[in-house]
């Protein structure tokens, strides 16, 4: 997964979250609307870690650090 594909996977995750969010809102269900929007920013920051991590084995390899 590159950069690129990153930025629209988390673009994506925002679009749906904002869209689910606001009907769980019209429906009068801010708590639901509100657990929607935390799980979307633990799946974006799975992402996110996923790429820090990736990030600091290369430069572990980079530099011999192994």
């Amino acid at each position: 997964m590159n950069g690129i594909d990153l930025i629209f996977k988390i673009a994506i995750i925002g679009i749906i979250l904002y869209l689910v969010n606001q009907v769980l809102i019209k429906a009068e269900k801010e708590e639901l609307a509100m657990m929607t929007t935390l799980v979307g920013v633990i799946i974006v920051l799975f992402l996110v870690i996923d790429l820090i991590r990736r990030f600091f084995d290369t430069v572990k390899s980079v530099f011999n650090l192994y």
